[in-house]
């Protein structure tokens, strides 16, 4: 399985989109930081640029690379949703 990780990991830094198992859907993923993976997760959806994305992030330090404002709530002990 890590091959496929490895290979999930270089798809998505060279700008491609990927589908992955959630608990109950599949989800579109893309690097985040890059606009055009973005752009292709909106067109694949066929969906208007004025609705937000699930941004998943794996610490603070990186939810503080895209967001400005961090509630303060212990984010790090257990899975946490935060919706802006």
């Amino acid at each position: 399985m890590q091959t496929e990780v490895n290979q999930a990991l270089t798809f998505l830094r060279n700008g491609g989109v990927i589908l992955y198992p959630t608990d109950t859907i599949w989800g579109i993923g893309c690097d985040a930081t890059n606009p055009e993976a973005i752009d292709r997760v909106y067109s694949i959806k066929k969906r208007v640029e004025r609705k937000a994305l699930i941004s998943l992030v794996f610490d603070k330090k990186q939810l503080e690379e895209i967001t400005e404002i961090i509630p303060e709530i212990d984010i790090t002990s257990n899975p946490t949703t935060i919706i802006y």
